[in-house]
């Protein structure tokens, strides 16, 4: 039976769905789990070709409650000290203040992150594993929510680096925007502004609303036969030839809380095997390496998603 409490917090997720499915047209999964990465205290690296409006579902994301929100975007010669702050000599003082960078809000957009250096891609690995920054051996701690939002283009294309194994670690989820439908793409046409609805959007929540559902999801009731479940896919990504590299005890975590997400978004307070089943390849297929003796015609990304496919097809699901 649902309780008081998951019923309003059901109750304002689906606004806050309906308020950016008015600007995002037809795609209902993609913003369901953009979602579920917020309600998951996890990070959304949504990848696809420019121009589908992997940046106007992260400002509608965004702009949907009241809070800080910074865009970065990201190029090849931007510093790791124009995202986190640098430390500025004060005359008056005669010491060094540290001066915050973009990374000091509540929701950043890092646009195109995979356009600028390593050096600069790892600026974002403490932020975003613990929510906090160092700099000059001093420690600031970063506003709460904290969710980091990026967009990257395909690692074919020109001038990308891609993410490293640890940075894609990070994020919770991968996900891919995709076309839009023709009768969706129609009515963006006839709109023919979609970046200027997006600042539009009338917030339907604060901060603290945010961080009271995060903390409902992660009360939310997950069966032993559940977890042994995802145990049972993350085992077996670690035994298989296929795979140079297996799931990582954070990815294992992380679809823990990104099913807890799904239950409590889907108005539950207690989760069931669709919530891991539904979450195993937009969580898992970024965390794994196809080994190089596994040769097909498919994309590399393409390769780890049929392959964990497989591993699900052949795992069988708690009843």
């Amino acid at each position: 039976m649902q309780t008081t409490t998951t019923t309003t917090h059901s109750a304002h997720l689906a606004d806050l769905e309906r308020s950016i499915s008015r600007v995002v047209k037809g795609k209902e999964e993609v913003i369901r789990l953009a979602l579920t990465s917020l309600l998951a205290r996890g990070h959304l690296l949504i990848e696809d070709v420019p121009g589908v409006g992997k940046t106007t579902l992260a400002q509608s994301l965004a702009n949907s409650f009241h809070c800080s929100f910074q865009r970065i975007q990201f190029t090849s010669d931007m510093l790791p000290g124009d995202v986190i702050g640098v430390s500025v000599f004060n005359p008056v003082t005669q010491d060094f203040e540290f001066k915050p960078g973009p990374i000091f809000a509540n929701i950043i957009v890092a646009d195109e992150i995979n356009r600028t250096t390593p050096k600069t891609q790892s600026a974002l690995l403490e932020a975003m594993n613990e929510s906090q920054i160092t700099v000059d051996n001093h420690t600031h701690p970063l506003p709460k929510p904290f969710l980091v939002l990026a967009t990257q283009n395909p690692i074919e294309h020109h001038g990308t680096y891609p993410l490293p194994e640890s940075q894609l670690d990070r994020f919770l989820m991968r996900i891919r925007m995709g076309y839009p439908a023709r009768a969706s793409e129609k009515e963006i046409l006839r709109n023919d502004s979609s970046r200027a609805t997006a600042d539009q959007i009338t917030p339907v929540m604060d901060a603290t609303d945010v961080i009271a559902m995060q903390d409902a999801a992660s009360r939310v009731k997950v069966d032993d036969s559940l977890l042994d479940y995802a145990l049972e896919i993350v085992e077996r990504t670690r035994q298989t030839e296929q795979l140079s590299l297996g799931v990582s005890t954070r990815g294992a975590v992380m679809l823990h809380r990104a099913a807890q997400a799904r239950a409590l978004l889907e108005g539950r307070d207690y989760c069931l095997p669709d919530d891991f089943k539904q979450l195993i390849l937009p969580v898992f297929a970024h965390r794994v390496v196809v080994s190089s003796r596994y040769v097909s015609t498919q994309k590399k990304s393409e390769q780890a998603e049929t392959i964990l496919r497989e591993i699900m097809d052949t795992t069988r699901v708690p009843l």
